[in-house]
């Protein structure tokens, strides 16, 4: 047994030496050779794993011998493995010596790779605007190439899918679509396992937030698919934490409580502290899902503490949001709200006007850059033709380059349009939830809410802003999205009349009453939309009616192309409320229906046909006016 164990350790090491005779002679192979394509030296270590001896070997034997493409390749390489364990500083420092030694030697494989990398580097930190420089000075470079090879297509995509990520990071869903699917069809025409894996998981992601769950869970599937293909261990963690973040959704949690605990230990070998920290985050939301509040409070400090000593906002944001969601469960409010509250704020910090301003600017700017550029290489080329072609064909030339031309101008102008009317829905949709988020309904919401704390009505106090916590995120989280479902409004709906209802002391007997054949959950609507609507019953037909005050709200599906929506009060009616706004010195503004008027246009033109908005005054067998009715018929599909 003793010496079967001898032979055991001397195979080992025999390896290792073997192992490290073989690196060491492919540097010695490569600084003999010195290759001056970068891409060309990226496969000739392609199948490489360096120890830091060994970069450090690599470094200093290519100064010696002034190979400064080797040079470059090993700063990068140290750029990579700083970031893979989330020490972005010294990985941001090797990156831009690489890139200044680029542009001296002017290799531009090597620095359209090392703007890519830097570009990644600042992502992963949450500073888009860094990211989408590096990115962008990557793709200029690219398009001046002529006739580029494989390498440099997969550079392209890789720019392409980059920029992608950041309206990931942006929340701008349908747009980081539309740059994947770009990049993807230059990885299925390259063969590009690597990149078709990656692609598909931050198609899964855009997907999951816009709420297509089983469309994520397809593309989360393809890139498990790939990644197993690839053996890529870090790819295979990341793919089973979104597989299990979806199962989350899904309330499918013994199902993603197996998928995350399967690479639990694979990322902890890994060491990648950005995914480890994930990877535990998801681990701790799924048992708290199951009520294993102990486990889940280790797991989700383990992420915490990991995202504040490497500075990741993201999992940092994710961390404070679960504690919160622990912290309630346990009955503790105080800090539950405290670590929403540190939510809430972290994420504002990271993701604001700013940076959505920026990124579509600077897109918009590079656009136009590269048309400007197409067009005048056009020009170029039909002068060069001019020369060539006889005296009889010019006419056709110029008539060809016209029709170019004016192709070019019809295509600008139609794209300002589109750019218009995007710019547009996103001001209607900010003013419309502004005013739905109103100053006023917060400050007289917390003040009733106060009277409770004061009063020492513990129970009211607490159950009431328990409600407005749910509504303030509901709001937020509406925010983030252009449709919601019917099933989510009517839920944000109740807790908005059950708030405002403490001001009238409870008195508005609010009803739904929702058709058994509608399916609540399919129904897709713009968020928030009947509050303008609740907010006039409350404030115009009830708040200065005595006696019995009602609101009742009824849906059903008139067809199979409509549904209808009726909100009707008790109230004094339109004309007597009309009448007492006339007398007051200060009236509360309208803009909010005219509003949800525009949002509903603009929501009804995705659709075939439109929506209808009908107001009728209710009366009594003598004519007096009882109440109103708002009748809202939506179409779906």
């Amino acid at each position: 047994m003793k010496n079967f164990f001898t032979l055991v350790l001397f195979f080992l090491f025999s390896i290792i030496c073997l192992s490290q005779k073989n690196v060491d002679s492919l540097i010695i192979n490569a600084l003999e050779k010195k290759e001056t394509n970068y891409f060309e030296l990226q496969k000739h270590f392609r199948r490489v794993r360096f120890t830091n001896e060994e970069l450090s070997y690599l470094l200093n034997e290519s100064k010696k011998s002034k190979y400064k493409l080797g040079e470059i390749f090993a700063k990068n390489v140290q750029g990579r493995s700083h970031r893979n364990v989330t020490e972005y500083n010294k990985a941001i420092k090797k990156y831009k010596e690489a890139l200044e030694l680029s542009k001296k030697i002017k290799s531009l494989e090597a620095e359209i790779v090392t703007l890519n990398q830097l570009g990644v580097v600042y992502r992963r930190q949450d500073k888009i605007r860094m990211a989408l420089n590096y990115h962008q000075s990557a793709l200029e470079i690219i398009s001046k190439i002529k006739n580029p090879g494989k390498d440099v297509k997969i550079s392209n995509s890789i720019s392409i899918n980059s920029i992608g990520n950041i309206y990931l990071a942006l929340k701008q869903y349908e747009k980081a679509l539309e740059k994947f699917s770009k990049s993807i069809a230059i990885q299925k025409d390259l063969d590009d396992k690597r990149g078709l894996a990656i692609n598909h998981q931050n198609i899964g992601y855009a997907y999951k937030h816009i709420g297509d769950l089983d469309l994520a869970l397809e593309n989360y599937q393809k890139s498990l698919k790939y990644n197993t293909l690839n053996k890529d261990r870090l790819g295979r963690v990341i793919c089973h934490n979104s597989i299990s973040g979806i199962l989350i959704k899904q309330t499918k949690y013994n199902e993603a409580y197996k998928y995350i605990t399967e690479v639990i230990e694979v990322a902890e070998n890994i060491g990648n502290r950005y995914y480890l920290s994930e990877v535990y985050n998801t681990l701790g939301c799924v048992l708290l899902k199951l009520d294993k509040l102990n486990e889940a409070k280790v797991y989700i400090n383990k992420a915490l503490r990991i995202a504040m000593k490497n500075n990741i906002p993201s999992s940092l944001t994710m961390s404070y949001d679960h504690l919160s969601e622990l912290y309630q469960k346990q009955g503790k409010y105080e800090k539950a709200l405290a670590y929403y509250k540190k939510s809430i704020e972290l994420e504002k910090k990271t993701f604001n006007t700013k940076n959505i301003r920026y990124v579509n600017s600077l897109i918009s700017k590079y656009d136009n850059e590269v048309k400007s550029n197409r067009i005048k290489d056009l020009a170029k080329q039909n002068e060069i033709g001019k020369l060539k072609l006889t005296r009889n064909r010019n006419i056709l030339i110029i008539a060809l380059v016209s029709i170019a031309l004016f192709g070019v101008l019809l295509y600008s102008i139609y794209r300002q349009r589109l750019l218009k009317n995007d710019k547009q829905i996103l001001l209607l949709e900010q003013e419309a939830l502004r005013i739905q988020m109103n100053p006023h309904f917060v400050f007289n919401a917390l003040n009733s809410i106060k009277l409770y704390i004061i009063n020492n009505e513990q129970k009211n106090a607490v159950y009431y802003l328990n409600k407005f916590s749910k509504l303030i995120r509901s709001i937020l989280e509406s925010s983030r999205v252009k449709e919601v479902t019917l099933g989510e409004e009517l839920k944000t709906m109740n807790l908005y009349m059950s708030i405002e209802n403490i001001r009238f002391s409870n008195e508005i007997n609010y009803e739904e009453n929702i058709s058994s054949n509608l399916e609540l959950e399919r129904i897709k609507i713009p968020p928030l939309i009947l509050q303008p609507f609740l907010e006039n019953s409350i404030w115009h037909g009830l708040s200065s009616k005595k006696g019995s005050k009602k609101v009742e709200l009824s849906a059903e599906k008139i067809s199979d192309e409509f549904i209808q929506i009726e909100i009707s009060d008790n109230g004094i009616g339109r004309d007597a409320a009309l009448k007492i706004k006339k007398s007051k010195s200060l009236n509360r503004d309208s803009i909010g229906i005219d509003l949800t008027k525009e949002r509903l246009k603009n929501f009804a033109n995705q659709y075939q046909n439109n929506y209808f908005l009908d107001y009728e005054d209710l009366v009594d067998s003598k004519g007096k006016s009882v109440g109103t009715k708002v009748s809202l018929k939506l179409p779906i599909i």
